[in-house]
């Protein structure tokens, strides 16, 4: 049987940084990625998806400044963010957290970002083994790092095998294999096949990539522009984020398997009165470039898709994690990072810096000889970025139109009364419905930091 020091299933940003993190530090580490192809891809890989982008002080998070990638990974460079409700508006220029980062922010290719990762891991030691799946992962907990005998054996769906001191879980949002293996250490009536199923744990994205007129790319190809309260469902937007070259990101998130009947069609700017069911991703995308822009263009015409751009034709369909994380079974010797962990928020679609980041303490604490400190380590990096997102989730989760409005406006209020120091700056100065919306967002950060986890240590059974 082959021996590594560390498996890591899944190379994605969290087990690409896994891997490079557990080789840095001397130990033997496989990346075992089932590979998906992409026309813009000319080898196998992860199923990379382009997010949103990264804002400045996510690039301390992430711990890699840009300036070390290689060409065409950053696409355009950010100065704000727009937030817009059906009627009201709110421009966002500095999130207001320290950053080494001169920029807003900034988008990327999501293909390229994960190959220099790869080749970043294969360049400290690491092998990288895309177009293998894993099937299942086989635990002896009474074997100890550095026996005879592995104490995990993970059973590749090619009849193989590979035997591990360590396993770190980075199997994305869907939690292919995670769940599974979760399974073992917890009760059965509290099973991580339940508890983080898709359909409840998830959201759902839908992306279109679309050339724009010269006029439009101009408005936005420096910003993140998000719409909020003009679809049903919690923390349901659509997005305009933009690429190279005249090309932009036109999408949307939405939690899976919303009913209609729960919702006033009248009430929604994306929802037609005779709809009988949620409309599809396509169709949310045409009624928003026709809401926008449809008096000055045919949208058909001016906006076409670019085929040849994304996962299928142009577009791209992919799950979002929810904004609660899950602790590890490390005295197992398990460890999960990034999207399989819960730590992409489904708030504004953010992942990748958090999914490095913790990818790589998970690999460093695996070269080190002992998980034990992980669980505490992630919490330490990204504990607080998770606790704004579940914070603003849950805050919103109830959201109509009309609360939207009254919330950006408070929002547009509060940054004109500041200076840079970001949406939470002199609030009192701003009126009471701005006093408000700070007092309740402290409140409720202070009660959601006592309970963020969805999967708590103490939870698993050995």
């Amino acid at each position: 049987m082959e021996r590594v020091d560390v498996a890591i299933v899944g190379g994605g940003p969290a087990g690409s940084s896994a891997a490079h993190a557990a080789a840095t530090g001397g130990a033997g580490a496989l990346v075992l990625e089932k590979g998906v192809p992409r026309a813009d891809r000319d080898r196998l890989g992860p199923d990379s998806t382009d997010a949103a982008g990264i804002l400045d002080y996510w690039v301390d998070i992430m711990g890699i400044h840009p300036d070390e990638f290689d060409d065409g990974v950053v696409q355009r460079e950010l100065n704000r963010a727009e937030f817009r409700g059906p009627e009201e508006a709110a421009t966002l220029e500095s999130t207001g957290i320290d950053s080494s980062y001169d920029k807003f922010g900034y988008t990327f290719q999501r293909a390229r970002f994960d190959d220099w990762l790869r080749d970043r891991a294969e360049e400290a030691g690491a092998e990288y083994r895309a177009g293998v799946s894993v099937r299942g992962v086989d635990t002896d907990l009474s074997a100890t790092p550095g026996s005879d005998d592995p104490r995990h054996t993970l059973e590749l769906a090619d009849g193989e095998a590979v035997g591990a001191d360590f396993v770190v879980l980075a199997d994305g949002p869907q939690r292919t294999v995670t769940n599974r293996v979760l399974d073992e250490y917890l009760p059965a009536d509290a099973q991580a096949s339940e508890r983080l199923a898709s359909r409840t744990a998830n959201h759902i994205a839908y992306q279109e990539y679309r050339r724009v007129p010269d006029e439009v790319f101009e408005e936005v190809n420096d910003a993140l522009v998000f719409w909020w309260g003009v679809m049903p469902g919690e923390t349901a937007y659509p997005w305009i984020f933009p690429n190279a070259d005249g090309v932009c990101r036109v999408g949307l998130t939405m939690p899976i398997g919303l009913d209609i009947d729960e919702f006033d069609r009248d009430a929604y700017a994306l929802l037609d009165g005779d709809d009988e069911s949620i409309p599809q991703g396509g169709e949310y995308v045409r009624r928003l470039l026709e809401w926008q822009y449809g008096d000055e263009y045919d949208i058909e015409e001016d906006f076409p898709v670019v085929e040849e751009a994304g996962k299928r034709n142009g577009t791209e369909t992919y799950p979002i994690s929810s904004t609660r994380p899950i602790d590890s079974p490390v005295e197992a010797g398990i460890a999960v990072a990034g999207g399989a962990m819960g730590t992409t928020s489904a708030f504004h679609e953010g992942g990748d810096h958090v999914a490095v980041r913790t990818g790589a303490i998970a690999g460093e604490l695996a070269a080190e000889g002992d998980l034990a400190a992980y669980n505490r380590r992630w919490k330490e990096a990204i504990g607080d970025e998770v606790v704004r997102n579940v914070t603003m989730a849950d805050m919103v989760a109830d959201y109509g139109p009309d609360d939207w409005d009254r919330i950006i406006g408070a929002a547009d209020a509060m940054l004109a009364a500041g200076t840079d120091d970001g949406l939470l700056a002199q609030p009192y100065r701003s009126g009471w419905e701005s006093a408000k919306l700070l007092l309740g967002y402290k409140w409720n950060k202070r009660r959601v930091k006592r309970d963020y986890v969805g999967i708590e240590e103490s939870e698993y059974v050995y």
